[in-house]
């Protein structure tokens, strides 16, 4: 895998990254050489040497060194090491994709970085509303990406694609910037009017594309407004009907990303309270769209004339 040199410092999610491994999705913090200064660490590491560690915890996901470090294995792919939630070593495997050990550095490895840190990943994408963010969730496949993506050819930025991290500010929930790039399938680029060919593919095997949106990219902490589930309907109709009391809580709790995460952490009663908090101060919606058809545009329409104060549903 190619290492650098010397590390460059990048920031997204609120914190400074520095890293010998390329991270091109990534934008620089400063001149993106302010190594003392960083809030994370990543570095590589042998393979043999964490995966013996991680055999001798008896599982692919664990706790070593007393719980100051996780350590996880992709097969085929990388061991990670999460070390104090300050430092990332990761261990390619053999052979290796090293787009692939990127996406899961980018993915799984951050967003349980993000929660040793105390912060809550949300499995969505993240645009912002006349100074507010809102956060589309759902299930792989269920359109949050393609959503957004609407919205940025709409004129509004994004926040975040595919984790949404929250923290809170003065007590408030506030959605932490990611990273000006978004994930969408050849589907959703020809539904939105875009061609493929200026973007490169995710992995090799898939239909996926990144694509940078540097230019509508919201690159500081913003308010977070509301959530939005999203849910298919073979009625045909669009329609955002607010969510009770439980109904947002299990929002929160479901739509953790990675949350299978949770329990091997030790973090089941953070999680708990911190997404009970958040739901308390947010909108919660059900956004029930059409199971066929093209419509990211009228949902998005949908939620502006929501957000903007139009009629609520029970």
């Amino acid at each position: 895998m190619e290492i650098a040199v010397r590390p460059t410092v990048h920031r997204a999610f609120g914190l400074r990254i520095s890293s010998r491994i390329p991270l091109p999705e990534l934008p620089l913090s400063g001149d993106g050489t302010e190594r003392e200064t960083a809030d994370i660490v990543v570095e590589t590491a042998d393979p043999v040497r964490l995966r013996e560690e991680l055999e001798a915890c008896g599982s692919n996901f664990a706790f070593a060194r007393q719980g100051s470090r996780f350590l996880f294995l992709i097969p085929g792919t990388a061991v990670y090491s999460i070390e104090e939630g300050r430092r990332i070593a990761v261990a390619p495997l053999p052979g290796a994709d090293r787009e692939k050990v990127r996406v899961y550095l980018l993915g799984t490895c951050l967003g349980a970085l993000l929660m040793i840190r105390g912060m809550l990943p949300l499995h969505g994408s993240a645009v912002v509303i006349d100074g507010k963010a809102y956060a589309f969730l759902g299930e792989s496949g269920a359109g949050k990406s393609t959503l957004a993506a609407a919205f940025v050819r709409m004129g509004h930025r994004l926040a975040s694609d595919d984790v949404v991290a929250v923290g809170l500010a003065d007590g408030k929930p506030v959605v932490l910037p990611s990273y000006p790039q978004q994930k969408l399938w050849r589907e959703s680029l020809e539904g939105l009017g875009m061609e493929t060919g200026p973007y490169r593919p995710i992995f090799r095997e898939t239909g996926k594309f990144a694509v940078p949106v540097a230019s509508r990219f919201s690159s500081e902490p913003v308010p977070l407004a509301g959530a939005f589930e999203l849910s298919k309907s073979d009625r045909g109709t669009i329609g955002v009907r607010q969510l009770n009391n439980l109904d947002r809580l299990r929002v929160m709790l479901q739509h953790t990303y990675r949350n299978t995460l949770i329990p091997r952490l030790g973090l089941e009663d953070w999680h708990f309270r911190t997404a009970a908090g958040i739901a308390a101060q947010i909108e919660v919606c059900r956004l029930q769209r059409p199971s066929e058809g093209f419509t990211a545009g009228q949902l998005a329409e949908a939620i502006i004339h929501f957000a903007r104060g139009g009629e609520r549903g029970a």
